[in-house]
């Protein structure tokens, strides 16, 4: 009995001893004494070896260190001993992550709602749709985090290229994998192999949507606006309610000096989907030639209400002060090419249409 008893307040001294070095660890963090939590966590854990707090914040304290590998061993103790530990599952998942260990993660970092991490785990093992899924649900609370963006894009890119790559292989002879092909030849800028892709697409789906869209950008890319128009006409015709049909369109007979009818079509992309840079700066040069000032001149003044110091925006003050030099207002007109130089010596000249 009296030996019992020994053991007992043995144990209750090692335990109070064991909260000490807790709180000691804890005073050393605030204090960003890394090395000195260590020791105090790993004795407060040698004195309390049940003790899951000691555990965890000693994997903490390794994490805090970047010696990840380190920190996995307290870790997994710390959920042998309190499974439902959360901070200890999130530490874990991060921990086996950074070493490479992402199949081993994802059930941690599930269980913590860690979704950031989870989905880079999930790229590493190859569950894309998934990770698009939790880069997506994260995005809200970190709308303008470049890693988080990075990690979307990056993640949406492979399952695009999965989902392509299947298509392809799969369906080689389908409208759809020609158009895809055409799609990466446009991309490459190898027009010659793209008009053809888009051709055979189009012969067996004469109506699909985007396809007559894509062909004319083969054709603007090449210069060959005719053939451009003719194709921009077509998707017009076919999507009377798409404002990028009506711009391409717009913008390809305004190429061929046909200024009127590109007009026509830009106002229509303008109404269909306002307040588009490339459709108002297209819009006021059209109207600018056909003798429409005022028009012209509210198209490029909301072109640099919108683009600010970008290329698009050097050109609508270069638009605004030939407009304004034709009307005899000299001072304006001035300062407009002064806007439009300066912006051009900032980002380079601007884009031709």
């Amino acid at each position: 009995m009296i030996f019992l008893l020994f053991m007992a307040l043995a144990g209750q001294a090692a335990a109070s001893d064991a909260m000490q070095h807790l709180q000691a660890g804890l005073e050393a963090r605030n204090q960003h004494q890394v090395d000195v939590e260590i020791t105090e966590f790993r004795e407060a854990a040698r004195l309390d070896p049940q003790l899951a707090d000691a555990f965890v914040n000693l994997g903490a304290a390794y994490m805090e260190k970047h010696d990840y590998g380190a920190a996995i061993t307290p870790l997994k103790r710390a959920l042998e001993l309190s499974p439902d530990l959360l901070p200890a599952h999130q530490f874990l998942g991060y921990a086996l992550l950074a070493q490479g260990y992402a199949a081993e993660a994802i059930p941690h970092l599930a269980r913590a709602g860690a979704q950031e991490a989870l989905g880079i785990a999930q790229i590493e093992t190859g569950q894309l749709t998934e990770a698009v899924a939790n880069f997506t649900a994260a995005l809200p609370q970190h709308p303008n985090d470049p890693d988080l963006l990075f990690y979307l894009g990056h993640s949406s890119g492979l399952l695009s290229k999965t989902a392509i790559d299947t298509l392809i292989a799969n369906h080689p002879d389908s409208a759809r994998a020609h158009q895809a092909l055409g799609e990466n030849y446009l991309v490459l800028r190898q027009m010659p192999q793209a008009e053809k892709e888009y051709l055979e697409a189009l012969r067996l789906r004469p109506d699909l949507p985007g396809l007559h869209l894509e062909l004319g950008q083969v054709y603007a890319n090449s210069a060959q606006w005719p053939k451009a128009e003719a194709e921009f006409r077509a998707e017009a015709k076919l999507q009377p309610g798409n404002a990028e049909a009506a711009y391409r369109l717009g913008a390809a007979l305004l190429q061929q000096g046909n200024a009127h009818d590109a007009l026509a079509e830009l106002k229509r992309s303008n109404q269909l989907k306002p307040e588009m840079p490339e459709t108002l700066y297209s819009l006021g040069k059209a109207a600018s030639m056909t003798g429409e000032s005022a028009v012209a001149e509210q198209a490029w003044l909301k072109v640099i209400e919108l683009e600010k110091n970008t290329s698009i925006a050097a050109q609508g003050y270069f638009g605004l002060a030939g407009l304004h030099r034709k009307q005899g207002k000299v001072a304006q007109s001035q300062h407009e090419m002064e806007e439009f130089q300066k912006l051009q010596n900032t980002i380079g000249p601007p884009r031709s249409e």
